[in-house]
């Protein structure tokens, strides 16, 4: 175990056994915090304490964070995948988790308070048609949701810059959009979040479109999240931002797949270089110094595709 420093702070990560939540808590963890985990399930190779819980229940929760009594609480559980479940149960649930997660930590006097969102509340894959206003995407662009789950993230990053309203002296609160989540074995071929790998997603754009071939390595995700409680508080409180890899996820000049899958856009992007995102990360980077330091290009394992190829005979 990293040895505590002074600049160590005790960090409870909800969603800690998740695809994110295990880089996050990997890299808090070795980044020499003390790192507390809770989830509805036991992750047997996570570096730090873990409790299984429902946070769903406030007054459990209240009572969890009050025991734990962390100075920094990074919240990402939430029903993660869009359509898993009903609109309306999407929106309630994971509104719900924020106000108990929320409220506990105003009640044990949390100092911080890092929100997980996402991306889609831009409006991007609507089935009646969207295009944006400009690229790359940023947090000025209006967001459009159009499904339960991106409606709940589109809540909460509201309720976020209520509560910065609300608490300006007592809490620190952001909110982040990870891009779509690559966990380390899945550049290994390990499946991804949407039932398929990487070598597959890569082979064929039409399978990443939808998402504008966004992605982030889970573990410079962790990273953001390292540098969000480390940075400066009156810099970052009730901020939202953008957090996603330098590059798009295809193996073509970004220009020459936006000519062929949505040529209605050719003008907007012809700034960008070949292998651009359609993401800017740079609010993340001028307010926290964090920059992604994985692509695609560094982390795909040349052999998955052969492995994920072999094992589909």
């Amino acid at each position: 175990m990293s040895p505590r420093s002074s600049s160590a702070q005790r960090v409870l990560v909800t969603g800690g056994a998740g695809r994110l939540g295990r880089s996050v808590v990997r890299v808090l963890h070795d980044a020499g915090h003390d790192v507390i985990s809770v989830d509805r399930v036991h992750d047997e190779g996570s570096p730090g304490e873990q409790y299984v819980a429902d946070l769903s229940d406030a007054a459990a929760t209240a009572d969890l964070v009050g025991r734990i009594r962390p100075e920094i609480i990074v919240h990402l559980a939430a029903i993660a995948v869009p359509f898993s479940a009903p609109d309306a149960a999407m929106y309630a649930t994971n509104t719900g988790l924020f106000f108990s997660v929320r409220d506990a930590a105003l009640t044990a006097g949390v100092a911080r308070l890092l929100v997980a969102s996402s991306p889609t509340v831009l409006g991007y894959g609507a089935p009646q048609g969207w295009s944006p206003h400009y690229l790359p995407l940023d947090e000025a662009h209006p967001r459009a949701p159009w499904n339960g789950y991106a409606m709940s993230k589109a809540a909460t990053e509201d309720l976020v810059s209520m509560t910065a309203r609300q608490h300006p002296a007592s809490l620190t609160i952001g909110a982040f959009r990870p891009c779509f989540v690559v966990a380390p074995e899945e550049w290994h071929g390990a499946v991804t979040q949407q039932g398929h790998t990487i070598a597959e997603r890569l082979d064929d754009p039409s399978l990443s479109v939808t998402a504008l071939f966004n992605y982030i390595d889970a573990r410079d995700a962790g990273e953001f999240v390292h540098a969000w409680i480390t940075a400066p508080a009156d810099v970052v409180n009730g901020q939202t931002y953008i957090v996603g890899a330098g590059d798009s996820l295809v193996r073509e000049p970004l220009g020459d797949v936006l000519a062929r899958v949505r040529p209605e856009w050719s003008e907007l992007a012809s700034h960008l270089a070949p292998t651009a995102s359609l993401f800017s990360s740079d609010r993340a980077r001028a307010d926290t110094g964090w920059r992604a330091r994985r692509s695609w290009r560094t982390e795909f394992a040349a052999d998955a595709s052969a492995t994920t190829h072999s094992a589909s005979r």
